[in-house]
């Protein structure tokens, strides 16, 4: 099937003057890299030269990985459900523009922020160890592979979390009860890459190219499996 980009475009654009207006969605958006981003930060600062070694065994930064997991899952949370309150939705429905290409822009609108918002608490937190933690601590957490691990998977865990969040949200009729099952819905994806960052998962070449494969095709074909859930009459004829 055929995507118009223009109709993507426009509801690209549409979905980011709106995050601009929306205070609640724009302070959700920054608690969780707060949150994420604190904890490793306080254990970099305190930690001396002899906790080096452990560190090493550790994999500090995906524990950061939750970001671009529960970020996005809050904001593509109200995609649907949140017009649908506003009852904004009803004339968009009313235009050509396909359920596929409404959608894919709704996620491509969660994506950017998301990615950005990420990417740039990596840096705050790399800034950090290198500038303020000892250097056998730095050296100990700043590796190759886990950095490289940070650029390639966030994009990825974004795209799956965003189709998890637009698909409960083309369900839900309350933007917060639709955020909360976003969450709740992402929640085995944290405690995974929790569990690899803290080694409970040892992280090898294996798992990562499995995981990787796996949500390159998850995001693939997610906006194919979320849209058939987009039914438009239901969306306008049914209680808010």
């Amino acid at each position: 099937m055929k995507v118009n980009r223009r109709w993507v475009r426009a509801i690209f654009r549409k979905e980011l003057r709106e995050y601009r207006r929306n205070r609640s969605l724009v302070v959700t958006m920054a608690i969780f890299p707060l949150i994420f981003l604190i904890q490793p930060l306080i254990v970099v600062l305190r930690a001396d030269e002899s906790s080096s070694a452990t560190l090493g065994q550790m994999h500090l930064l995906l524990y950061m990985l939750a970001i671009p997991v529960l970020v996005p899952a809050t904001v593509a949370a109200s995609a649907v459900a949140g017009e649908r309150q506003q009852g904004s939705l009803e004339p968009v429905l009313t235009t050509p523009i396909r359920r596929e290409e409404f959608l894919l822009g709704k996620a491509l609108a969660a994506l950017v922020p998301s990615i950005a918002i990420a990417y740039a608490v990596y840096v705050v937190f790399l800034a950090g160890a290198v500038l303020v933690a000892r250097p056998a601590v730095a050296s100990a957490i700043l590796q190759g592979p886990d950095i490289l691990a940070q650029l390639l998977f966030t994009p990825l865990l974004a795209f799956l979390s965003i189709w998890i969040g637009i698909g409960i949200s083309t369900r839900a009729s309350d933007v917060r009860v639709a955020q909360q099952l976003s969450l709740l819905g992402c929640l085995p994806i944290v405690v995974i890459t929790s569990l690899i960052a803290f080694d409970f998962i040892h992280a090898t070449l294996g798992l990562a190219l499995g995981l990787g494969a796996t949500l390159l095709v998850t995001d693939a074909v997610g906006w194919r499996i979320v849209s058939p859930m987009f039914d438009r009459e239901r969306l306008i004829t049914g209680p808010r």
